[in-house]
């Protein structure tokens, strides 16, 4: 049953996002005038044209993802017809940069909603980059935090490993004295030979409430473990809506940096070794993610689809041809140059951005079948 759920959280992820988007292409177009021809839920092949209204065919595609908006003249080859009333090379160039803009900001809009639903209602817990932000934030009061030490690795042949202290398990104390920083651990075994370790076991992200004592030999003040920083108390105090609107703010600035950082990364990895990074996910991926969160809970789910639409609006907007910021390109340089770009080699450049697109959506999705084995 969980999977069937998952499933179908996955299909109402990707058709939400979509045809959000694709709506926003839709009402800007019809509010400047420009025919929309199709209003297309799914991809095609056309199964059934639903109904039609003020023009606008609405028809559902046997490919159950997601959705398109076809505007007028938006394929058409000729001057003539590219210029023809209610046609969208017709409409002027600020109408056209906002129609190719609107379905981006649908996306912003919708993930803008969903934080601050999070941030209101929900007690969500911002994203921070770095553990300086997390931890001024606890000062703050923005969070609540109390930091440990997580062991994260025992170093074999160590006087730690020789006791059996085990890996990936959380450092409480030391001699009785609470562990809040890295930097305590070094400062509490300075000078001595011998300590007694307080250890909570870590088990599918939860730290286990019983604590077992070790008793460890030292050596030059270290015993044979590799920590890292760990918080072992996060939660998020209740907050008014105006609150929950400025973190809502932040969090999409954040997030938004986060998803052309990792795009950068991704063509850096492609361009050096013609690998694939970690942290990239495609369809397979997406769906992992998708059912993760749906056995999380539902607000889980929530930010998740909130995560994706800003992803979504980062990837449309870049400027690459065949997606919404490469046909920007093309309507800013018609207006910069006060004449139209060469339809040909407009339409040339769109298809090979398409394909090249398509290649790297198949080797991510690829990349992401190989990780699952």
């Amino acid at each position: 049953m969980s999977v069937l759920v998952s499933a179908l959280a996955f299909f109402v992820l990707l058709s939400v996002l979509i045809l959000i988007h694709e709506w926003g292409h839709f009402s800007a177009a019809r509010f400047f005038k420009v025919v929309v021809e199709e209003f297309g839920f799914g991809l095609p092949p056309k199964a059934k044209t639903l109904f039609k209204r003020d023009g606008t065919e609405f028809t559902f595609n046997w490919i159950p993802f997601g959705g398109f908006v076809r505007l007028k003249g938006e394929s058409a080859m000729t001057e003539k017809e590219r210029r023809a009333k209610g046609s969208f090379g017709a409409a002027p160039v600020h109408a056209r940069i906002i129609i190719l803009l609107a379905g981006v900001f649908m996306n912003l809009l919708l993930a803008f909603v969903i934080f601050t639903i999070g941030f209101s209602s929900g007690n969500w817990v911002p994203t921070y980059t770095t553990l300086e932000q997390m931890e001024e934030a606890g000062r703050s009061g923005e969070i609540h935090l109390v930091m440990s030490v997580m062991i994260d690795e025992v170093i074999s042949g160590g006087n730690a490993a020789k006791i059996g202290v085990p890996q990936k398990s959380v450092l409480r104390s030391i001699d009785g004295e609470d562990i809040t920083s890295v930097s305590s651990v070094s400062q509490l075994q300075e000078g001595k030979s011998r300590v007694t370790y307080g250890i909570s076991s870590f088990t599918d992200g939860k730290v286990g409430e019983e604590i077992t004592k070790y008793s460890v030999a030292l050596q030059d003040g270290k015993s044979g473990i590799v920590i890292i920083p760990y918080p072992l108390e996060l939660s998020a105090p209740d907050r008014n809506i105006a609150t929950a609107i400025g973190l809502s703010f932040r969090e999409s600035k954040v997030m938004m940096v986060q998803t052309v950082i990792g795009i950068g990364k991704l063509v850096s990895s492609l361009a050096r070794t013609g690998t694939i990074p970690e942290g990239i996910a495609g369809i397979v991926g997406i769906a992992q993610l998708t059912h993760g969160a749906v056995q999380e809970g539902f607000m889980h789910y929530l930010r998740l689809v909130a995560l994706l639409s800003l992803s979504l609006a980062a990837l449309n907007v870049l400027p690459f041809p065949a997606l919404d910021g490469g046909r920007l390109i093309f309507v800013l340089a018609e207006w910069i140059g006060r004449k139209p770009i060469n339809r040909t080699f407009e339409v040339a450049t769109n298809a090979v951005g398409f394909v090249l697109l398509l290649l790297l959506i198949l080797l991510i999705t690829f990349n992401d079948i190989v990780r699952l084995f």
